[in-house]
């Protein structure tokens, strides 16, 4: 957690440690779900867990601790996934990282309509302009969101926008996994 603001929100260091974990995993890699914990009572009601995952002698009192969870099945689509998911009551928030390719708002206009989702993706594929991001987004129950947008071509952790609306069709669909 080296180049995590201190003063950012237990939700913005949430989402630049996934940032900063998938980003030493290097790029080309498949979407990642994490779980997202209230870290002190995961020190309270589970302090083996807690020494496994380093916590047991950090001073911060407040904060969230991702949780990776199994992978993504391959080739099933990311929204019908998220739809099967269901959290226990300790999860407090989740996080998923992913990468896509996008276009600058300049390119949206030459767009050739009529194109299927697979041939948009391709047509995208091959723009001069594309861009590969990799997008960590993570939401709380409360409906806190965050988000954090790394792309490949300045891949420093000084180049990571934070906000968050900045990726709201994935916040929106991470929020859906809470719903009752």
């Amino acid at each position: 957690m080296s180049n995590t603001p201190m003063a950012a929100s237990p939700l913005t260091r949430a989402v630049l440690e996934i940032d900063e974990y998938a980003s030493g995993l290097g790029w080309d890699r498949p979407a990642r779900l994490f779980a997202l914990v209230d870290t002190a009572r995961l020190r309270t009601q589970e302090p083996g867990l807690a020494t496994q995952l380093g916590l047991d002698n950090s001073s911060e009192e407040t904060g969230l601790t991702p949780i990776e969870q199994e992978e993504i099945p391959e080739g099933k689509p990311l929204d019908e996934f998220l739809g099967t998911i269901a959290w226990p009551d300790a999860v407090v928030g989740c996080a998923l990282t992913v990468e896509r390719l996008m276009l600058p708002p300049s390119a949206e206009t030459s767009v050739p309509e009529g194109l299927s989702e697979a041939q948009l993706a391709k047509w995208v594929a091959e723009h001069p302009d594309r861009q590969e991001v990799r997008m960590s987004v993570a939401v709380l129950r409360d409906g806190a969101r965050e988000s954090a947008l790394r792309l490949r071509k300045k891949d420093s952790p000084n180049e990571v926008l934070t906000g968050s609306d900045l990726v709201p069709g994935l916040a929106d669909a991470l929020a859906a996994t809470f719903a009752e």
